[in-house]
């Protein structure tokens, strides 16, 4: 009986996070509240089934990825895309360095912020072979500014008179998540989600050249290259659902488990972090997460406004 009621908060919060009311930042935060109270069983071995889940979700959610329209887009501000993508990233790299940040925490903030958050750490994360409390940092530090960034951007947008389309292209590159980048822009004008929407899905295509560079710059010592084939299945979803547009329907179900499924990751890596763990890190993180998007948020609102 003791064996089974060790196991109860860990099956009741993971059952919760099944449901669609559970939002990714919120699973995340379940599974650290867990963890910091010793509520998550010692002998369950969530690192492994974690990254096989998390490789699962990435490849789901490439059926709800329109390449032909995510091309359009690329296509229309490739420039700009690449600039700020690579841009981030070179930053990042440097400043993490320069702060003394853990490497791969500072790469994975680093590409969530380049691409779209969440979801680009989470691919990043296997290529890089980062652990979980590593992934839970960088996914707690970019939650954090999303959450700023639904808010704040729209009430930025309004005070410099932005328009419709210069305010969803500036929201699809300087804020990390989909959800928030969609949140802020339906809040500022319909054209504004448009042109946020389409971008981000775009931006989202990098993940596949970026996971692939990330398996090459963390090669290990004997060079050799850890190649993330789940991204190739990613690219194989994408393709399959684009050149064989009859099961919409289908494609739709399967990035819907898949999204919920990234939910379930979150709140599993969440039970790996404590607040122990978060007072060990230091506050190097964040504050290194803050420094990036807002030197990527002025930067591309300057090149925006001004160019």
């Amino acid at each position: 009986m003791k064996n089974i009621t060790r196991y109860l908060p860990f099956g009741l919060a993971l059952i919760v996070c099944l449901t669609p009311y559970i939002s990714s930042p919120t699973a995340l935060v379940i599974g650290f509240l867990l963890a910091s109270l010793g509520l998550v069983p010692a002998d369950l071995n969530l690192a492994k089934f974690t990254k096989k889940l998390l490789a699962y979700s990435i490849v789901g959610l490439g059926f709800g990825i329109h390449f032909d329209q995510a091309l359009a887009v690329t296509s229309d501000g490739i420039g700009l895309i690449i600039a700020t993508i690579w841009g981030t990233l070179l930053i990042g790299w440097w400043v993490a360095k320069w702060m003394g940040l853990n490497k791969e925490t500072g790469y994975l903030i680093s590409s969530g912020t380049a691409i779209c958050g969440g979801s680009a750490i989470a691919a990043v994360a296997p290529a890089i072979k980062a652990d979980d409390e590593q992934i839970g940092l960088a996914l707690a530090t970019v939650f954090v500014l999303n959450s700023i960034a639904l808010f704040i951007f729209p009430v930025i947008g309004h005070a410099l008179n932005l328009d419709q389309h210069t305010f969803g292209t500036w929201a699809a590159i300087a804020i990390h998540d989909t959800s928030s980048v969609v949140g802020a822009a339906s809040a500022y004008g319909e054209e504004a989600l448009t042109t946020a929407t389409t971008l981000k899905l775009a931006r989202a295509l990098w993940i596949i050249p970026i996971a692939l560079f990330s398996a090459f710059l963390f090669r290990s010592d004997s060079k050799k290259i850890t190649i993330p084939y789940f991204i190739l299945f990613y690219c194989a979803a994408i393709a399959f659902s684009d050149l064989v547009p009859q099961f919409e329907v289908i494609y739709q179900g399967i990035f819907d488990i898949a999204k919920r499924a990234l939910v379930i990751c979150l709140f599993l890596i969440g039970c790996g972090i404590s607040v122990e763990k978060l007072k060990s890190s230091g506050p190097k993180p964040l504050v290194f997460g803050v420094t990036l998007w807002a030197l990527i948020s002025t930067t591309s609102l300057a090149w925006l406004t001004l160019a």
